[in-house]
This record gives C-alpha cells, sequence and structure tokens, in this order.
C-alpha cells in the first residue's frame, strides 16, 4: 500500500509540475520545476511521509528501464549500424579515461581513498539523453552533435555500471582484478545485446502474428489493440528484470529493443492505425511523467539527506569539492577526447563536452551504492557528490548554451496567419452545415463543435449544451447516421477549403499546413471512431 500511496503522489506531482512548466515558466526545463516541488514534498511533512524511502532496483527497473525503452525506439537501428564505431569509441575509451581523471583527481584534490574516488567517478561517466534535450530547450543543437549525444547515452550506462562494480570491489577488497572486469563488461554488454535482440525479435513476431492474422481481420480479434498495448507496455520491465536475472545489462537489452521495436513500428503502423496512434500518445505520456519523476525523487531525496541529522561527512565541505571535480574532470575529457581524437572544431567539442548531462542512471547507481559493503559515511558523500553534479550538468549547459546556441527561429507572422487561415477554415464548414437542408439542433450541435476546434465556445455555452444532452433523448440509428454523414461532408469542406489555400497562395508553411490537416483528421477520426451522442 506504501508503494502505491508513493506512485500516486509523485505522478500528481509529476502532472503539477508539468502544467505549471508549461503554463507560466515555459522557457525553463521542467526537470527544474520538478526538482523544486520535490523539494518542497520533502520539506512538508504531511507530504513527505506519503513518499517512501528511496529503494534503487525499483527506480532503475520500473522508471529508467521504461526511459531508456522508449529512448531507443525513437533512435533507428540503421543509425546505430551506421556509428557502430563511434559509439565503441564514446562509451568504452571516453568513459574509461573520464572514470580515470576524475577518480584520480577527486582523490589528489580532496585527499580521499582511490577505491571511493573510483566509485565516484564510475558513478560520474553515465549521460542522459532526456536531459539533455531539456537543456537545449528553444534553441538548435548541431545535427552531429545531437547523434553523437543520443548514440552516447543509450550505450554507456553498461561501462558505468562495470567500472561501479570494478571499483566496489577495490573497495572492498583492496585489490583490482583486471581480467575478471573486462569479462564481466564483455559477458554484460554483449550478454545484453545478446539477450534484448532475441527476446525483443520474439516479442515482435508475437504481436506481428496477432496484428496480421486473417482470423484477426476477420472476427477483430485484436484490432481494439489491448492485448498489444499490454505486450508493449510490458516489453521493458520483462526484458530488463529477465536479463538482470540472468545475468547481463538490463539496461543495454532494453535499449537495443527499443530499436529493434523501431524498425517494427515504422512497418507496421498502417496494419492498424488507431494502435499505432494510442501508443505513440501513451509513450509521450508515460515519458514526460516518468522523466518528470526523475526529477521529484532528486529533489526530495537532496532535502531528505541534507535535513537528516544522522548524515555524517569528513567534512562539511568536502561533498561540494567533489561533484565540482567530477564535473570538471568528466567536462574537459569529453571535450579534449572528441576534439583530438573525432577531429571536432572547438565549438563543436565544447558543446558535446556541455551536452554531457547526468540524470536518472547517475542517481540510481548512486544508490545502489547503500547497498554493498561501503561504510554509511561514504555512501553519504558518494549521494551528495553525485547529486551535485547532477545539478551542475543541468544548469552550466543551461546557461552556456543561451549564448553558443542558436535560437529557434519563429515565425511571429506566419503563426499568425495560420491562425487566421485556421479561423477562416472553420467558417468555412460552420457555413456549409448553415446550408444543409438539415434539423435546427443538427446545425446547433455541430456549429458548437466546430467553433470548438479554434477554442470560440466558452464554459458557460459547454455547460447549456451539457445540459441539453443530458435531457436529450438518445439518437436513433437513423439519426446518427445521418450526423455522421454531416460530420464527413464538414470535415471534408474544411480539408477542400485548407487545400485550396495552400495551393493557390502558399500563405502557410508546409510544417503549419500538415498541422492543419492533421487537426481535421483527428477531429474526424474522435467523432466516426466515438461517435457523438
Amino acid at each position: 500500500m506504501g508503494l502505491l500511496i508513493s506512485t500516486a503522489v509523485l505522478v500528481v506531482a509529476a502532472m503539477v509540475s508539468i502544467v505549471i512548466n508549461r503554463r507560466w515558466l515555459p522557457r525553463l526545463s521542467v526537470n527544474y520545476v520538478s526538482m523544486l516541488i520535490g523539494a518542497v514534498i520533502a520539506l512538508v511533512p504531511f507530504l513527505n511521509g506519503f513518499v517512501e524511502k528511496f529503494n534503487s532496483d525499483i527506480f532503475i527497473g520500473l522508471i529508467v528501464a521504461p526511459l531508456l525503452y522508449f529512448e531507443g525506439q525513437n533512435t533507428r537501428l540503421n543509425l546505430v549500424g551506421r556509428h557502430v564505431g563511434e559509439i565503441i569509441s564514446l562509451t568504452v575509451g571516453m568513459v574509461i579515461l573520464c572514470a580515470v581523471a576524475a577518480g584520480i583527481g577527486s582523490s589528489l584534490l580532496t585527499g580521499i581513498g582511490l577505491p571511493l574516488a573510483f566509485i565516484l567517478a564510475a558513478i560520474s561517466t553515465p549521460t542522459d539523453a532526456t536531459a539533455t534535450e531539456s537543456v537545449t530547450m528553444g534553441r538548435v543543437l548541431p545535427r552531429r552533435e545531437q547523434v553523437s549525444l543520443k548514440l552516447e547515452s543509450l550505450f554507456n550506462d553498461a561501462s558505468g555500471i562495470i567500472l561501479l562494480n570494478m571499483a566496489i570491489l577495490w573497495y572492498v577488497n583492496g585489490y583490482v582484478n583486471y581480467p575478471q572486469t573486462l569479462w564481466d563488461f564483455v559477458y554484460s554488454a554483449v550478454g545484453g545485446i545478446v539477450f534484448g535482440g532475441v527476446i525483443s525479435g520474439l516479442i515482435v513476431y508475437v504481436r506481428q502474428l496477432m496484428l496480421r492474422s486473417k482470423v484477426n481481420f476477420i472476427n477483430n480479434t485484436y484490432n481494439n489493440g489491448t492485448p498489444l498495448k499490454v505486450i508493449y507496455l510490458m516489453t521493458p520491465f520483462a526484458l530488463y528484470f529477465g536479463a538482470e536475472a540472468v545475468g547481463v545489462s538490463g539496461i543495454i537489452a532494453v535499449v537495443f529493443a527499443g530499436l529493434v521495436h523501431n524498425a517494427e513500428g515504422e512497418r507496421s503502423s498502417l496494419a492498424n492505425p488507431q494502435l499505432a496512434s494510442d501508443i505513440h500518445q501513451l509513450v509521450g505520456l508515460l515519458s514526460d511523467i516518468l522523466n518528470s519523476i526523475v526529477f521529484l525523487v532528486l529533489g526530495i531525496v537532496l532535502v531528505r539527506t541534507t535535513l537528516d541529522q544522522s548524515v555524517t561527512y569528513r567534512s562539511p565541505w568536502l561533498w561540494i569539492a567533489i561533484g565540482i571535480v567530477l564535473y570538471l574532470a568528466n567536462l574537459l575529457v569529453r571535450y579534449a577526447y572528441v576534439r583530438l581524437l573525432h577531429r571536432l572544431s572547438n565549438r563543436e567539442a565544447w558543446i558535446f563536452a556541455l551536452g554531457g548531462i547526468h540524470g536518472a542512471v547517475t542517481f540510481a547507481l548512486a544508490f545502489t551504492v547503500a547497498e554493498t559493503q561501503v561504510k554509511t559515511a561514504d555512501f553519504n558523500l558518494v549521494l551528495m557528490s553525485e547529486s551535485l553534479l547532477i545539478i551542475l550538468s543541468l544548469l552550466v549547459p543551461t546557461i552556456v548554451f543561451r549564448w553558443v546556441l542558436p535560437r529557434v527561429q519563429t515565425d511571429a507572422a506566419m503563426a499568425t496567419r495560420m491562425a487566421r487561415i485556421r479561423e477562416q477554415m472553420i467558417e468555412a464548414g460552420v457555413q456549409s452545415v448553415l446550408e444543409m437542408p438539415i434539423s435546427q439542433e443538427f446545425k446547433d450541435a455541430v456549429t458548437f463543435d466546430l467553433r470548438s476546434q479554434n477554442g470560440h465556445t466558452t464554459v458557460r455555452q459547454f455547460v447549456s449544451e451539457w445540459r441539453r444532452m443530458v435531457q436529450h433523448a438518445e439518437y436513433t440509428p437513423a439519426q446518427m447516421r445521418e450526423l455522421m454523414a454531416i460530420y464527413r461532408q464538414v470535415f471534408q469542406t474544411e480539408r477542400t477549403y485548407l487545400l485550396r489555400r495552400h495551393e493557390a497562395k502558399h500563405e502557410i508553411s508546409e510544417d503549419f499546413f500538415n498541422r492543419l490537416y492533421r487537426e481535421i483528421t483527428m477531429a474526424e477520426m474522435v467523432v466516426l471512431e466515438y461517435g457523438v451522442d
């Protein structure tokens, strides 16, 4: 029950942070808003009591795994194939150098032991593609750096995990077993790829059998999509926990499964358009909620740890110094690596270096240290230092990118023309309704719905329409057929008007035209699918 209540509180808080961000703070990343709301929850005893103690296994399995799966699904497998060399370079070579620089730098500059320093360094290596997108809001990230950062973040988690396991064994046993570490890395990464590829391939095959079978099309057995949606939603969890159970990388497994499902989605959308649309909307919703929850939890844990009087450090300022050293070491190594080995220009190298944002995986790995034989004081030091690293990796590029990256160009005049054409398009539909030989009741109902497309109906009008529908007797089948025919004709009128305006005058861009056309199509789909009573 406690987990259920915690989940409900976090989901509601995530929705609130998203609403606040989009309504009042659109230029600020939702991650900052979520972190602040998380801090408020932790500061209010009544709310803080509803949220359970953090569990890294639940966090990685239920939040990080689906996020990485969705991110993998947004990436083409062909793109990965064409950048295999670059991926290996960034996720193995660069990660090792970052860990060495951060580990030695932390030990030399702050005086902590090398094993603990390398635990901190290993946790600091994974990056987060979703967080990177949040700090570039309203700015244009160059295509080359965008692809590199995305591919790096998809595959560097396994390297960080293996290095962390090595550092923890060093901390506990006092020595490093290099052959075993190398074998663990190969087994974990390659095993994750094989496991994710084989299992996701079987899942895709089963889904396609259900989707394309003749029985399905004749009897509509699966075409409502519910079994297929359930299979889709269970895939990242089954893959992650299944891979971890056999000792390979669950993170690599879910990422590779996402890549496999990307190709499936591209060739299956028209087999069941409604299912494809529903899954697309569902993924967008879950990605927003889960990403917000990551930073809500970060805000909660930071405040809890800060207020916990039992938390001790060797020095009050030690975790701040370590967090800064970890960030600078990773930043400088990333810059030098791509500048010298990948031949990027000075500006491109800095953009790539700054774009390595830390988020969910770094946060989760920091908490896994608590489940090892690492001392409690050292774990607290790890948690606070890595939290500062995450905050710095968000704040610094948010500020610097405002100076380095060009602003996304917005055409205010074009947006105004688009709004005017939308209004004229809707009025063309309304006029066609008024000219039809139909009942006044149908004219009023359809006219209200059409003008709702442009926000030209008030709450009072809605309440009046709602009361009318509550009191109105159910339409007969003949009336429903007539009403559906009216809507089809009206939407066709809007579509024809839009096509003529676009083809004759080219008053709006192709993107804006597609947006308006999609609005008409979606409105028609909703009416024909669910009806209007």
